[in-house]
């Protein structure tokens, strides 16, 4: 049977859209690999922080270089959120294969990401769990840290990260509000109840710690005093 001219025509224009579907798809799937070297450069902003800038709602930061923040600043949230930050790649594959012993599936894994991850997820994916998202953050992760280092990418965490009921990014926003002081003046203390908020600053605060902060924060100063070395692959950052 010989199909109608119209018949063929819909094929065709639905063969065309499709094309133009799987384009468009591949150009965002690979545009975080061709921006990713950029930000070798350019200090860049969080996906959360465009969303809140084209809603209209509030949002402050101020980028500040790893070298002009307190020294215990990025070791307090590396014993905090990923200890074996400067020994993995990128996806620490042990922690990983822990995560998800306790959980269902991938999107249920917590405590699996690390801070390169977070990286991935903050610059050019969305908040919340899923398998999409975690398949898609796993290989950027791997991406970012070759591409940008370890230096780069703990900067870079340090100021998208949100730290502030208010729309309060980055290590010096979150400083100032919570303590008003610049990070680069953050005590020991300071720093872990900072560190301690990471997870939500919605609902947890630095500023009026409640008990469920202090004792972490307490727990986070400890570690960050007794395992200094693992912030190795961060030395020479900081100015004289």
């Amino acid at each position: 049977m010989i199909s109608s001219p119209r018949a063929r025509q819909r094929h065709h224009q639905l063969a065309r859209l499709l094309r133009a579907i799987a384009i468009i798809v591949l150009v965002l799937l690979l545009l975080p690999y061709l921006v990713t070297p950029l930000y070798r450069f350019i200090n860049p902003v969080s996906t959360l922080m465009l969303a809140r800038w084209l809603t209209g709602a509030r949002v402050e930061r101020t980028y500040v270089a790893l070298p002009r923040m307190a020294v215990i600043l990025p070791l307090t949230v590396i014993g905090s959120e990923d200890a074996r930050f400067c020994g993995h790649h990128g996806v620490d594959w042990q922690e990983l294969r822990d995560a998800l012993d306790d959980a269902d599936d991938l999107s249920e894994a917590r405590g699996g990401s690390t801070l390169t991850q977070q990286v991935a997820k903050n610059l050019f994916l969305w908040p919340g769990r899923s398998v999409v998202r975690k398949v898609l953050e796993m290989p950027l992760a791997l991406w970012i840290d070759l591409v940008l280092g370890k230096r780069r990418v703990m900067e870079i965490y340090l100021n998208v990260a949100e730290w502030g009921p208010n729309g309060q990014f980055g290590a010096e926003a979150g400083a100032r509000y919570a303590f008003r002081k610049s990070a680069r003046y953050l005590t020991a203390h300071e720093a872990a109840l900072m560190a301690a908020i990471l997870p939500n600053p919605l609902r947890r605060s630095a500023r009026t710690p409640g008990p469920a902060v202090r004792r972490l924060a307490g727990l986070y100063e400890k570690r960050a005093a007794q395992s200094a070395a693992i912030a190795n692959c961060l030395r020479g950052a900081r100015t004289q």
